[in-house]
């Protein structure tokens, strides 16, 4: 019996911005992932990492706008990284913030693996070409922007998430 999917036409979802993202996204996470196998931590939690020792002390929603992450997949790596004891989650200020910081074991851990994450980068760029690298970064930067922006509240729609980007605090 034929399925109702021969139907389809799915002519241009190969060209879907999220599934070339992703997948892209994946292929380099496996490689970072790999180079910092023997450090203890993958390549999210290593830019979890970057991003509050960058920062510290760093409010976590604030975190969450840096790294573009949603709040519940954040909470959920922030708990295991404080879990392992690599990081410190303050109490609640009087401004109903909590706070991120590295700790002791965080830095070493994060120190252990910058030389793989390095040769895992200088691999990479020197690959793709570091003049490449930098206009795809840039461009890459610029997107993100872009998509942060489509996400704000309009006019006539509900809000979904509100935030600017700026890796240079990255």
């Amino acid at each position: 019996m034929q399925s109702g999917l021969s139907k389809l036409d799915l002519s241009g979802t190969g060209h879907c911005a999220s599934f070339n993202f992703r997948r892209t996204a994946r292929a380099v996470t496996r490689m970072y992932d790999a180079a910092l196998q023997e450090s203890g931590i993958r390549s999210t939690q290593f830019a979890i990492l970057v991003g509050i020792a960058k920062n510290q002390r760093v409010p976590i929603g604030t975190l969450g706008d840096i790294l573009v992450i949603d709040r519940t997949t954040l909470t959920r790596s922030l708990r295991l990284l404080k879990k392992e004891g690599l990081i410190a989650i303050s109490d609640r200020s009087t401004m109903r913030q909590r706070f991120l910081t590295l700790t002791p074991k965080g830095e070493r851990t994060l120190a252990r693996s910058l030389p793989a994450w390095r040769e895992a980068h200088a691999r990479f760029v020197s690959t793709v070409g570091s003049a490449y690298w930098i206009d795809l970064r840039n461009e890459l930067e610029r997107l993100a922007n872009v998509v942060v922006d489509l996400e704000k509240p309009q006019a006539d729609g509900p809000p979904v998430a509100t935030a600017t980007l700026d890796s240079t605090v990255l």
